[in-house]
């Protein structure tokens, strides 16, 4: 059986966090590589502006958060008896095992997320939760390798709106607000505009 679970890391550490919980898993294959499946960081690419040039980096979509798919042990919890003591019955129950000591263990690891009925265990999360997260990041990703491969410099001329067949520069790219600030001329005055990524084309 395999379930997902969260941990929860210090902010800006979750991608460290990954690579050292892979890493035991490569160095320790019969163990941690049977019982850790799966670890997910969610990024999405985000653009800025430094000195005048465009930068690319990754950012978390889950900020303090990494995802683990794990496999539990099945173990005996209880035995149901007869009255002369013979075994009727074995109930069992699912664990993480050592797997759980582990990853609590682990360097910028704060924590699982605990169950929100105030027990200790660490709290599963639906199989279809992930997908539709996982779904949302890629998502993100194709938008941005749609609408976001502008760069800072480039010329471009406005197709929609008010200032429609206007040339200019872009100076700047909000991803977030799928927003460009492009330098036109309006009466010989360099005025800087707000534009949707759709309403601009390359020349």
């Amino acid at each position: 059986m395999k379930k997902w679970y969260i941990l929860r890391a210090i902010s800006g550490k979750e991608t460290k966090v990954k690579e050292l919980v892979e890493a035991a898993c490569k160095n320790n294959p019969d163990t941690l590589g049977k019982d850790i499946c799966k670890v997910l960081v969610p990024t999405e690419t985000v653009y800025t502006t430094r000195a005048g040039k465009k930068v690319q980096k990754e950012r978390n979509l889950f900020s303090g958060y990494v995802f683990v798919q794990l496999a539990l042990h099945k173990v005996v919890d209880s035995y149901e008896k007869d009255k002369d003591g013979k075994v009727l019955s074995v109930n069992y129950k699912y664990e993480l095992g050592d797997t759980e000591t582990f990853l609590q263990n682990t360097s910028n690891v704060i924590d699982f997320v605990r169950s929100r009925k105030g027990g200790k265990q660490p709290e599963s999360v639906p199989e279809a939760q992930i997908a539709r997260m996982l779904g949302a990041a890629e998502e993100v990703a194709a938008s941005d390798a749609v609408e976001y491969n502008y760069i800072v410099g480039e010329k471009v001329k406005v197709n929609y709106g008010p200032f429609t067949g206007f040339h200019g520069e872009i100076s700047e790219i909000n991803q977030e607000r799928h927003e460009l600030t492009v330098i036109v001329k309006v009466f010989d005055r360099e005025t800087p505009l707000k534009l949707d990524n759709s309403q601009v084309e390359r020349e």
